[in-house]
C-alpha cells in the first residue's frame, strides 16, 4: 500500500465530539512513534484523552505534554471554563518543544466550530497555532453533511487540509461524496477496533497509513 508521509506537526479535529478524534490520534502516536498534546481538556471525572492516548500506547511520558487549560465539565470549552471561572485565551497557547521526536500530534476539543471563549472558536486556535488539520469524521449515516460543512468552514478561514480520515464500517457511497463534493482526500476508512493496545494500534497504522512517517 501506499505510505503517507505526515508533516511535523498535525492538528486533528474533527466534524464533531465522538467521532473517533482521539482513536485516531492515538494510532498516530503508536505508528510514528510521536508526542502528543490536548491544549484544552474538558472534563477530569473520567480517564482524560491524554491519559487514554498515553495508557492505549504505552509510550512513555516524555510524550506526551500538559494541557494548557484543564477544565472540570465535560462540555464545551467557552462554556467549562466559565464554570471554572477562567478565561481561555489565544495568547496563551504555545506550542511545545518536541525537537526530540519526529512528529506532533495536536488533538483539538470537540469540532471546528466549537467556541474557545465569547468570540473565538477551534479555527481560531489553529491558525494561531499555524498547523495543518487532519479532519476526522464518521462513516455513518449524516457524515456528508457534517464533514462538507467543516471543510467548507476550515478553508474559508485559510486553513490547510490535509485530508479527511473516516472512523466506522466501510461505507463506500459516504466516502465517494465527500473525495467529490469536498474535493479532498479521504486518507482512510478506519473499521473499529475490537481490543485498542499499543499492538493494534500500530497494526491499524500498518494497515492504514503505512510503516512511512
Amino acid at each position: 500500500m501506499a505510505v503517507m508521509n505526515f508533516p511535523e506537526k498535525i492538528f486533528v479535529t474533527g466534524t464533531g465530539t465522538g467521532v473517533g478524534k482521539t482513536v485516531v490520534s492515538a494510532i498516530l502516536m503508536a505508528g510514528l512513534q510521536a508526542a502528543y498534546w490536548k491544549p484544552i481538556q474538558s472534563g477530569l471525572d473520567e480517564m482524560t484523552d491524554t491519559e487514554w492516548v498515553q495508557k492505549t500506547t504505552g509510550l512513555p511520558d516524555i510524550s506526551f505534554y500538559p494541557e494548557t487549560y484543564r477544565l472540570s465539565q465535560p462540555i464545551s470549552p467557552h462554556a467549562a471554563a466559565e464554570h471554572d471561572g477562567v478565561q481561555i485565551k489565544l495568547d496563551d497557547f504555545k506550542l511545545p518543544d518536541c525537537a526530540k521526536f519526529q512528529h506532533l500530534i495536536v488533538e483539538g476539543a470537540g469540532g471546528v466550530m466549537v467556541p474557545i471563549n465569547e468570540c473565538q472558536f477551534t479555527t481560531d486556535l489553529i491558525r494561531h497555532l499555524n498547523l495543518p488539520v487532519l479532519l476526522v469524521a464518521k462513516s455513518t449515516l449524516g457524515t456528508i453533511n457534517h464533514t462538507l460543512l467543516s471543510l467548507t468552514q476550515l478553508r474559508r478561514e485559510g486553513l490547510e487540509v490535509l485530508g479527511v480520515v473516516m472512523n466506522g464500517p466501510v461505507n463506500a457511497v459516504n466516502f465517494d461524496a465527500i473525495e467529490t463534493f469536498g474535493r479532498t482526500r479521504v486518507l482512510a476508512q478506519i473499521e473499529p477496533i475490537a481490543d485498542i493496545n499499543a499492538r493494534t494500534l500500530k497494526e491499524a497504522h500498518q494497515r492504514y497509513f503505512g510503516s512511512g512517517c
